[in-house]
């Protein structure tokens, strides 16, 4: 997910804060045998607001406001949230849009970080003198994501004015064209006809190449895969709707980045996503089959992107709970399946079946309930949904991801993950929503 490995950047361990989190909550373990009625929908709305109620920033180990999860919660703090707060993040991302384009992915006040170190924090702008922000260069979803939650805003609000709102010289519009337009320049790869990133797990941003493991350098491997794509490509959706006159330039860059990432990416004979093209070498021993390994949540993604049938839907579907029976997880929110093998990650908390190394995140998995509802695979979307709403309540609580036998670990107050619940349960309860 988002490098919430950032603990390790202030001095603080992963690992220990994730063993003090569970050593909290194991009185409250997912049981089995438990069972979730439609009045558990009420439940989990309810404390999903709260939850977002009580601020923006992504849960309560995380000080930032992130947008990869502003983006999935931003619907739901509509509603509990004043609009003039909501637009405030928005714009405040904007701002701080560096000169070729890119989004951070996330921003503080700089009274925040007194006493603290400020050598990450090094986004800053004029335009947002009270912030400072990070970008972790890993990944290549932030832009995507900033206009997935724009789109997101105007689709609950009905404010489109907020695309002509100026942020110094250029409108909002405009400045999620250059967004997209960073990516295709500076994150696309012609031979493949695809957006890059680092090599990750998923849709994680921890490289295996570091001990952190968020920031490009001379030891990255550059890769493509299917998340970012996707993300790319909801974006550009999302923008063509909101800015129809763009559709005579974005719509033929849609068009071919969908049909190259079926192309490339797409095994039509396992009828999965592979994990990675690499572009100068793989990070992981030659002797090791990385495309036996299943992407949970890049599949979810590219299936809000619309690039598989519902057949094919299906199919993933059904490998998902095989992967789920097999591993012994929980939910179809297992990042992948099989995992890296202990050690194929320098970063200590990617150990198999921690973190987004197999690591269970309803932060995916929710979006992947959302998908089956679109399709219209209901009472499987109920189905997958139970587990994921039954150890909410269990636990009184949102927490950022779960381990193989159920167990809360990471930041508590996931915001990433109340958001995703009440968007696929209102899509149950008002369709169309």
């Amino acid at each position: 997910m988002k490098s919430y490995l950032f603990y390790l950047a202030i001095g603080l361990s992963l690992t220990a804060c994730n063993n003090h989190t569970s050593n909290n909550n194991n009185q409250n373990s997912f049981s089995p045998d438990s069972t979730v009625t439609d009045s558990s929908y009420a439940l989990v709305q309810e404390m999903a607001k709260n939850v977002v109620k009580s601020g923006f920033n992504a849960g309560d180990g995380y000080q930032e406001v992130w947008i990869r999860d502003y983006n999935t919660f931003i619907r739901l703090a509509y509603e509990v949230q004043p609009a003039d707060q909501i637009k405030k993040n928005l714009l405040a991302f904007f701002g701080l849009q560096g000169q070729d384009g890119n989004i951070p992915d996330g921003f503080v006040t700089k009274e925040s970080l007194k006493g603290k170190p400020s050598d990450y924090y090094t986004i800053i702008s004029d335009l947002e003198p009270l912030l400072a922000a990070h970008k972790n260069t890993v990944e290549t979803d932030q832009e995507a994501s900033l206009i997935q939650a724009v789109y997101k805003y105007i689709q609950v609000s009905n404010d489109r004015d907020f695309l002509k709102t100026m942020v110094g010289k250029s409108s909002v519009e405009q400045r999620m064209e250059q967004a997209l337009q960073f990516l295709m320049e500076k994150r696309f790869d012609k031979e493949h006809g695809l957006l890059w990133g680092a090599t990750t797990s998923d849709w994680g941003d921890v490289q295996p190449e570091h001990d952190w493991g968020v920031h490009l350098d001379e030891n990255s491997h550059l890769a493509i895969d299917i998340y970012d794509n996707a993300m790319f490509l909801i974006a550009i959706d999302n923008f063509m709707e909101l800015a129809p006159d763009s559709k005579s330039k974005w719509e033929p860059i849609r068009k071919d980045i969908a049909s190259n990432t079926m192309k490339h990416l797409w095994d039509e004979k396992n009828q999965k996503f592979i994990p990675h093209i690499y572009l100068k070498g793989s990070p992981f021993p030659a002797d090791f089959d990385e495309n036996k390994i299943y992407y949970h949540g890049g599949t979810a993604i590219a299936i809000e992107a619309n690039l598989l049938n519902k057949e094919q839907i299906k199919t993933s579907l059904d490998k998902m709970i095989a992967n789920v029976k097999e591993s012994g997880a929980a939910t179809i929110g297992l990042t992948v399946y099989p995992t890296y093998p202990e050690g194929f990650f320098k970063n200590k908390g990617m150990y198999p079946y921690g973190y987004q190394n197999g690591g269970d995140w309803t932060w995916f998995g929710g979006r992947m309930i959302q998908q089956l509802i679109r399709n219209g695979f209901i009472d499987e979307a109920k189905e997958q949904m139970k587990p994921m709403l039954d150890r909410v309540i269990k636990n009184k609580g949102f927490y950022e991801w779960y381990t193989k036998d159920n167990k809360p670990e990471g930041s508590g107050t996931f915001r990433g993950e109340a958001g995703v619940l009440y968007d696929a349960i209102q899509m149950l309860e008002k369709p169309g929503s």
